[in-house]
Parts: C-alpha cells; sequence; structure tokens
C-alpha cells in the first residue's frame, strides 16, 4: 500500500467552498473525482477504501464534500439536497475546472466515480465538460 501525504483543498463555487481530500502518488497517470450521494461525504469509508485501491494502482484521487458545510447541517434535518442532482452536478463542475488549475493534477485527464445520487450528478458533470472527463463509473448508482 502506498503511503501518500493527504493535501486538504477547498474547491471555490458560486455558492460557497467546499472542502476535499487531495491525494496524488507519484507518478500518477490520472485523477480520480469522487462524486458521493445520498447523505454521505469525503469520509465515506466505503469510497475511501476504493480511493485507497486507486491510489495503490497510480491514480489521484479527490474525495470531495458536494455540499457547503451549512448545506449539509440542513440536508441532515430535511434530507433535500442529497437528492437534488442538479445542484451536485453544479458542484463537480468547478471541482473538475480547478483539478485543471492544480500542479498536480493541471496535465491528467479526470475520470469520475459517482455513488448512489452522485452517479447521476457525475453523468451531468461529464456531459459539460467532455473534453476534460475521460472516463465516468458508477457504483449503485442512479442516474437519473
Amino acid at each position: 500500500m502506498v503511503q501518500v501525504a493527504t493535501e486538504p483543498v477547498i474547491v471555490k463555487t458560486p455558492k460557497g467552498n467546499l472542502e476535499g481530500d487531495l491525494v496524488v502518488p507519484p507518478p500518477a497517470r490520472a485523477v480520480v473525482l469522487f462524486a458521493h450521494g445520498s447523505g454521505s461525504s469525503r469520509r465515506s469509508p466505503r469510497n475511501r477504501a476504493v480511493a485507497e485501491s486507486l491510489q495503490d494502482a497510480g491514480f489521484g484521487t479527490l474525495l470531495l464534500d458536494l455540499l457547503t458545510p451549512e448545506e449539509a447541517k440542513f440536508d441532515q434535518r430535511t434530507h433535500e439536497l442529497r437528492f437534488d442532482i442538479e445542484l451536485l452536478a453544479e458542484r463537480l463542475v468547478p471541482a473538475i475546472d480547478q483539478l485543471a488549475e492544480w500542479s498536480a493534477t493541471r496535465k491528467m485527464p479526470v475520470g469520475l466515480f459517482g455513488a448512489s445520487t452522485g452517479a447521476a450528478a457525475a453523468l451531468k458533470a461529464a456531459a459539460r465538460r467532455p473534453d476534460r472527463v475521460a472516463a465516468v463509473v458508477s457504483r449503485g448508482g442512479r442516474p437519473d
């Protein structure tokens, strides 16, 4: 298992900043952006396990909270935002764009790994950035 430092990152969106964890093992050949769903976060044990396997295989990973801290608190009470596919897709697009700007991931192809409602959001985001997104994988997804 490769031990590489996790870099905390901030993805800026029009409605607030999103917190993420970026890991880029040398020499990474691509970076995978995780799109969780249904109330999960970047701390999801399942997605972290998948991310570690990808890192061991030479891929960078970005685990990202798709809701701001305030939105996450609201969603814990209402469960509304976790099913807002358009909102989640709107959060992935700036993350894809910022991966093209960061020096560690600038020239890398991007893959999206979507789980649950995050899978539908990943498909929408990939359609909006076809020149940057090389692959989309769905785990238990809702491609609605």
